[in-house]
């Protein structure tokens, strides 16, 4: 495992110590790659929401209902 030096904002550091303090953690080392494991896990998710919208954006407007709209989504979901 690669080692870094990083330096925190004092509330920052102190929130880190508690953590491990509370035995959430047993390291400040866990707890950083911890949250950076969560940070990565939400980008790909905002990048799929990103992803969809960016494409229904392109496909244009519908005359559709909503009630049509909710339909044709689950059966897409069911196929």
């Amino acid at each position: 495992m690669a080692r870094q030096s990083i330096s925190f904002t004092k509330p920052n550091d102190e929130w880190l110590k508690s953590q491990v303090d509370n035995k959430e953690y047993s390291s400040k080392s866990e707890l950083v790659n911890d949250l950076i494991r969560q940070a990565r896990k939400q980008q790909v998710q905002v990048d799929w929401i990103r992803t969809k919208l960016e494409k229904a954006e392109k496909s244009g407007f519908t005359n559709d209902s909503k009630e049509a709209i909710l339909a044709q989504s689950k059966s897409l979901l069911n196929d």
